[in-house]
Formats: structure tokens, C-alpha cells, sequence
């Protein structure tokens, strides 16, 4: 898994993170059923291509390289893929 998204996204969701991905991995987007119900945003660690476009434009400091990831929020590594059956 190239990125993740962690806990400063809870109760966020800013989709700015979507709009800036060029290969759509980021998901639930605000027209999508799961979008209400979810507590933060997901990368799915198959199609992210590493690119680091979503870093820059996320509000809130919530998106981080796998290698970058703060080990109080190494759970939302299997979140992530989680949301994405993996």
C-alpha cells in the first residue's frame, strides 16, 4: 500500500483528496451510498499508484506514505484495505 488515510480524516471526510487523485482510489466519494455512513476516507492499496497527489491537498494532515505512518495510527493500514475487501 503506497498511502493511507488515518484519524485526523475521522468526522472530516474533506473530498479534496478525491478530486486530486488521477486514478480514482479514494473512496467513498459524497455520491456513493457508504459516503454517510463512513467514519473517514479510504485508499485502495491495489489501485494507488504512489503518486502523492492527495497529500498536499488533504485539510487536514491525514494522508501519509505507508513508510510515513505514524505508529498510533498503524491500524488504519488494515482499515484501509479493509474497506476494499483485502
Amino acid at each position: 500500500m503506497a498511502y493511507v488515510i488515518a484519524e485526523p480524516c475521522v468526522g472530516t471526510k474533506d473530498t479534496a483528496c478525491v478530486d486530486a487523485c488521477p486514478v480514482d482510489c479514494i473512496h467513498p466519494k459524497k455520491d456513493e451510498p457508504a459516503f454517510e455512513t463512513s467514519e473517514l476516507l479510504y485508499i485502495d492499496p491495489v489501485e494507488c499508484i504512489d503518486c502523492g497527489a492527495c497529500v498536499p491537498v488533504c485539510p487536514v494532515s491525514a494522508i501519509f506514505a505507508l513508510d510515513d505512518l505514524p505508529e498510533k495510527w498503524a491500524e488504519y493500514t488494515a482499515k484501509n484495505a479493509a474497506f476494499y475487501g483485502q
